[in-house]
């Protein structure tokens, strides 16, 4: 299994819209490419102190020709909407896990 984990901090004060754009709108976008068949939403228990709440976001696939295939031909696309949208209110990093 090969993981596509994107973990946002959130500022506050947009987190409620992001949330609720993140699961009617770019999650539902990113598992129309066909390219992951399963994703989980993760907010983080063990945040520590400072801005916004940070979030993880999993998406899941059996080969990883399809992530690569997805950073390539879809990831720009879908991630410059999330940052016109939200621009400087959110900071994200990605990594690519296998389970072991």
């Amino acid at each position: 299994m090969i993981i596509y984990n994107v973990t946002v901090n959130v500022e506050k004060e947009v987190e409620e819209i992001w949330i609720k754009w993140m699961k009617e709108t770019h999650i539902p976008e990113i598992l129309a490419t066909g390219l992951f068949h399963e994703h989980k939403m993760l907010r983080l228990l063990n945040e520590t102190e400072g801005e916004g709440e940070t979030y993880a976001v999993q998406y899941f696939t059996d080969e990883l020709d399809k992530l690569e295939k997805y950073m390539s031909e879809e990831a720009p696309r879908l991630r410059d909407e999330h940052n016109k949208k939200f621009q400087d209110k959110c900071v994200s990093f990605r990594t690519f896990l296998e389970t072991v």
